[in-house]
């Protein structure tokens, strides 16, 4: 929760808004500064065949997870999705579809989860940021996703619901 205001400096204080509850308030700028949080976007890459999830392992870490990144101001969520997956493994988007949004406190961020289907699963180019990344079965994705994570909430509920259908 942010304790100053984002325009003057001052220090917020709680006042009741109506229909809103606390709200943090300038009293200087006679404001309600509602609060402010990051918005980062992760990807569910399925391969053309929609066969295989690509997973990734990043900053020396061992665990699997999504590819993913923050949403740049002024840019859409979906033009974050095209530009961080041509930015961290070289791959164009063929289709992009909305799966659902959870918030993640340890980082103060809306993480937005996408499906991204690629064009080609063969001209993977990683930068600097991805360690490694491999293509698994859907079977082998759900037991290789980092456990308990954000990433293994995100690619369980999709697969259980494509089973669903």
């Amino acid at each position: 929760m942010q304790k100053y205001c984002q325009q003057c400096g001052e220090l917020l204080i709680n006042k009741e808004l109506e229909n809103e509850g606390m709200v943090p308030y300038c009293p200087k700028c006679q404001q309600y500064r509602f609060p402010l949080y990051n918005v980062a976007v992760s990807m569910i890459v399925l391969d053309p065949n929609k066969k295989q999830v690509l997973l990734i392992k990043q900053y020396g870490r061992e665990d699997y997870i999504l590819v993913a990144g923050y949403v740049n101001r002024i840019e859409s969520l979906e033009e974050a999705v095209i530009r961080e997956m041509k930015e961290e493994i070289g791959l164009d988007v063929a289709k992009i579809k909305f799966n659902r949004t959870r918030f993640y406190e340890r980082s103060n961020t809306l993480m937005c989860n996408f499906t991204a289907l690629v064009d080609s699963k063969n001209k993977v180019c990683m930068n600097q940021e991805v360690d490694f990344y491999h293509w698994f079965s859907y079977e082998d994705a759900k037991k290789n996703i980092k456990e308990n994570s954000l990433a293994a909430y995100f690619l369980n509920t999709y697969l259980d619901e494509m089973g669903d259908n």
